[in-house]
């Protein structure tokens, strides 16, 4: 156990952390004196995370996005460390499969929409008393440029980013009573591990737009 956070330190709890956008933000937030709940199913690659950024700036935490309780327990372990205080939600895990939509089975189909959206929720639900609780908190959500339109080759995973996108727009709107700002990054392709050799042979918009960021423009 670290120990607990000083108030007057700002804290972000990302999901997805073990690496890719995760990683990058969380490395980015830390060298900017925050104190980081590092969240996802890795516990290796975590640990080893919180051992490079430091114990005392970060924090483990082992959950499953499509689990509410074990999401919200994770959260409740985030928030021992932190004295109750959450000022940024990175609701970032996330996983993709490329191909044509009859060709990929409907259980990762049932995976991605679990995982993309429903992590989302899960997330925002469970964190929203300390998001109260914290002036000036902001929840952001990684949605993709797929939310912008259905993309051929990605249909699961592009609704289940316009449904991101749809809630972040309304959430905005209904907790702007709670001084808590939503929003979400629509970034189009990011040089992670996401797009394996595999996948990138199988989207031929790859060919046309090219993977031109990287997981550190993403955090910055």
């Amino acid at each position: 156990m670290t120990t607990a956070t000083p108030l007057s330190r700002k804290a972000i709890f990302i999901t997805g952390a073990a690496s890719g956008i995760g990683k990058a933000t969380a490395s980015l937030f830390v060298h900017k004196g925050w104190f980081v709940g590092l969240a996802g199913r890795d516990r290796a690659k975590l640990e080893d995370l919180s051992n490079r950024l430091g114990r005392t700036r970060s924090s483990v935490h082992i959950m499953d996005v499509t689990d509410f309780d074990s999401t919200q327990s994770a959260l409740n372990e985030f928030a021992e460390h932190t004295q109750g205080r959450l000022d940024l939600l990175l609701n970032n895990a996330g996983i993709l499969k490329a191909g044509h939509f009859e060709d990929i089975p409907l259980d990762d189909h049932h995976r991605i929409a679990d995982t993309n959206f429903k992590g989302v929720l899960n997330c925002t639900h469970a964190a929203f008393p300390l998001l109260k609780v914290t002036p000036r908190s902001r929840v952001v959500n990684m949605s993709s440029a797929s939310a912008m339109y259905g993309a051929p080759s990605l249909a699961t995973y592009s609704a289940s980013k316009f449904a991101v996108r749809a809630l972040t727009e309304a959430l905005n709107v209904e907790w702007a009573r709670h001084d808590i700002k939503v929003c979400d990054i629509m970034p189009p392709f990011v040089d992670t591990g996401m797009l394996d050799s595999d996948t990138r042979q199988r989207l031929k918009a790859i060919e046309r737009l090219g993977v031109n960021l990287s997981a550190e423009d993403v955090a910055q």
